[in-house]
């Protein structure tokens, strides 16, 4: 199970594999969601891509999506504050 309660949202593993193609979800590798983001990986651009991409996927405003842990790591730990469980399975389902 990748999410788990953290506070007042929900937290997740994504592994960030920057200079793709384009920005895309791969898939889960071990405990991480797999992120493929156009983004390089300087002067934070893949963080700040990682935000907009996941915002845009799950319809939430940017400020409610945050880098809890791993800011200069392709591993990092993500907060995602006011979706339901439900909402973010089923978005990164499709």
């Amino acid at each position: 199970m990748i999410w788990r309660q953290a506070g007042d949202g929900i937290a997740f593993n994504v592994k960030v594999i920057p200079r793709a193609h384009r920005d895309e979800i791969v898939g889960v590798e071990g405990d991480a969601l797999k992120i493929r983001l156009n983004a390089p990986p300087v002067q934070g651009r893949a963080n700040q891509a990682l935000i907009k991409f996941l915002a845009a996927v799950l319809d939430v405003p940017r400020a409610q999506i945050e880098i809890v842990r791993g800011e200069t790591a392709r591993h990092k730990t993500v907060r995602v504050r006011g979706v339901p469980l439900e909402k973010l399975q089923a978005a990164f389902k499709a």
